[in-house]
Formats: C-alpha cells, structure tokens, sequence
C-alpha cells in the first residue's frame, strides 16, 4: 500500500481503521500471549507475555530523552534494525523483526497514523482450555480458526502500537533474530516504550 494513499484519506477514515495485524514468532508459534511452559506471565526485559529474544540484544540503546528536534525513524529491513533520529541526530537504536517473505513489510515514507499504548490484535492471538487454563493453540489466526466449545480465543497483546499504515505498526513482540512477522515492526519492549512515548501522530517513517 502506498503512502500517497494514506496522506490521502481523511482523518476520520484512517481513525475508523481496524488495528489488527502483525504475526507470528516462528515456525508454530505465535510468541504474543505464551511464555514459559505456555503460560502468560510478566518479563520484565521484553514486557508482559513476551519471551526474550532468541539472540543477544547488543545493538538497541536509547540516548534521546534530552535531546531536541522533530523526530523521525528509519526502519531497515534488511540490517533489522530501527533507528530514531532527533533534529537529524541519531538518538536511538533497535533490534526488530519485521515482516517475513509471505507477509514483507512494505518499504515507503509513511506517518504514524495512531497510536495504542495497550492494543491487541482482531485477528491473532491463542485458544486457550476454559477448564485448565492451558493453551491449546498458540498461533490463531481467528478469521481462519474457530475454537473448541471448550476453548476460548484470547487476542494478541501489541503494546505500545504506533500504526504506520492500515494493520501494520511498530510495538513490543518476540524478536526471532530473522524477519518472522505478518508485517508489524516488532521491538524490545524497553525499546517500544521509548519510541512509543517521543513519537506523535504525524511523526514521519521512512521504510527501507
């Protein structure tokens, strides 16, 4: 989708767009709302049910909270990578995983065009056992999934959204270490949180 597209559309359109996409961590495994032994729990390295990177994080770091300057992000699909810039200084560096090959991430100057502190997807998420507890399926895809009767569809958590076109956006999810999402820009969640809280509707994105 282009991003002439979306400078576009009226700010009323673009506000009644649905949320929802991004994807899943890895062959079988959606990594939203499972941890450790499956079950949801709070981390406090990757936010709330969202295991630690696959890899060692020795790239994102955050030197931006004094600095002053319009802000602007540049996403690089292929080193992986976000940047953050203030005034055109580099303030900010961060791991993602972006969309994979079936689910590519579009390159693109866009914008934020919403942001969510506490969102979940519409679309994906996990079944989970009403009785147990337990998560029976951890990479649901609601539109093409439909629950037990003694199952229950829980909604993937996405914080700190920062929607950049229809149904993909930066926020905290499961690094990989490889491009693995359904086109969401997924980060550390101390990572998402900084560039969540210096970002405003408007910011522009530049996707490489």
């Amino acid at each position: 989708m282009k991003s002439t597209f979306l400078n576009n559309l009226p700010l009323a359109g673009l506000a009644a767009m649905v949320l929802s996409s991004c994807g899943t961590g890895g062959p079988g495994h959606s990594d939203y709302l499972t941890g450790v032994g499956g079950s949801i729990h709070q981390q406090t390295s990757s936010g709330a049910g969202h295991p630690a990177p696959a890899i060692p994080d020795d790239v994102s770091y955050w030197d931006g909270d004094s600095a002053q300057g319009s802000p602007l992000i540049k996403i690089n699909r292929e080193q992986q990578k976000a940047f953050f810039y203030k005034g055109g200084v580099l303030v900010g560096i961060s791991r993602i995983s972006s969309g994979k090959e079936d689910h590519g991430t579009p390159p693109g100057k866009y914008k934020i065009i919403a942001k969510d502190k506490d969102h979940k997807s519409s679309v994906y998420g996990v079944f989970k056992d009403n009785s147990t507890g337990m998560t029976t399926n951890d990479n649901v895809d609601i539109r093409v999934d439909k629950p037990k009767s003694n199952e229950t569809f829980y909604n993937a958590p996405m914080p700190n959204f920062m929607q950049v076109m229809p149904g993909i956006g930066m926020h905290t999810g499961y690094l990989p270490g490889y491009a693995a999402s359904h086109g969401c820009i997924r980060m550390p969640h101390h990572m998402s949180e900084h560039f969540f809280d210096n970002v405003q509707v408007g910011t522009p994105v530049i996707i490489e």
